[in-house]
């Protein structure tokens, strides 16, 4: 028998404008003078850290490109996605910039876009289109390309093809116990599922199916539960689900159209944070 899920609250919500429009994925620093500052990256390729108070922003580095996907690495940098420069890894102190890579098997990627980091350094990261950069994903949609990729990014430096002929493949999730890896198809309004360890091993399946909108970005929370959020709803209440004993969430509302470039309404983007329980380990 399942237990039921309890139901979350939004007790509060602060919005805190950042002075660029698109503010797109966040991360929470965990340690050091960065431990409970909030990063994130905005459509002229800044990335601005804000003070775990959200009294102070700067902006500490700039990609040149348009930085979606946010992560900390084992190392304390940050590690991000950029649509146009591919997996660049940040320093937060000094703003310098590894360009880690920006092509798989020799051919440039088109669509750098999410990524997960595994406990043992390993990167799994999304290209959400072979033919179309992000200034043109609503073609992909339209044209239905099915080129977005999975890829797996080692410690030695080797990049491989998990999953390829995703609907627009976009953000990236490890279950608690890395067990899976989840990436979001926005076109298919589906989030595939992909076995790492276990008897299913190598296996590809559904976390979820029939999203009540477009999934966009998504993430593990420190409840353990897979987020979807969802950039543009198709229709149909908020609801949370149970699929093969996976318990995961659904977050629907009302945001800008674009699943990746999206522009905050009014002047700057905007960030907005919740007070949540301590995070525990999931």
């Amino acid at each position: 028998m399942t237990k039921p899920m309890n139901k979350t609250t939004v007790q509060q919500v602060t919005v805190i404008p950042v002075p660029a429009h698109g503010a797109e994925d966040v991360v929470v620093g965990t340690h050091g003078r960065d431990e409970g500052a909030v990063f994130t990256g905005t459509e002229d390729g800044s990335i601005f850290r804000i003070s775990h108070d959200g009294r102070h922003l700067e902006r500490i580095a700039h990609t040149e490109g348009r930085p979606l996907g946010i992560e900390i690495d084992l190392d304390g940098r940050l590690l991000v996605c950029d649509a146009h420069r591919g997996v660049l890894r940040i320093d937060t102190s000094s703003g310098a910039i590894e360009r880690v890579t920006d092509s798989v098997n020799g051919k440039q990627m088109v669509f750098c876009n999410n990524a997960a980091i595994a406990s043992d350094g390993t990167v799994w990261f999304s290209d959400s289109s072979t033919k179309f950069g992000i200034e043109h994903w609503r073609e992909d949609l339209v044209q239905d390309t099915r080129t977005g990729r999975l890829l797996r990014l080692g410690t030695d430096g080797q990049i491989d093809v998990v999953e390829d002929g995703l609907a627009f493949a976009n953000g990236v999730a490890l279950s608690s116990d890395e067990d899976y890896v989840a990436v979001a198809e926005t076109a298919a309004r589906t989030v595939v599922r992909r076995w790492l360890t276990g008897p299913l091993a190598g296996r590809r399946d559904f976390l979820a199916t029939d999203l009540p909108g477009y999934p966009d970005n998504i993430a593990r929370g420190s409840d353990g539960l897979i987020w979807v959020t969802i950039a543009s709803p198709k229709g149909g209440p908020p609801r949370t689900s149970r699929r093969r004993g996976t318990v995961f969430m659904l977050v629907a509302s009302r945001v800008p159209q674009t699943p990746s470039s999206s522009r905050s309404p009014g002047i700057g983007g905007t960030i907005g944070s919740e007070p949540r329980r301590r995070a525990r380990r999931c």
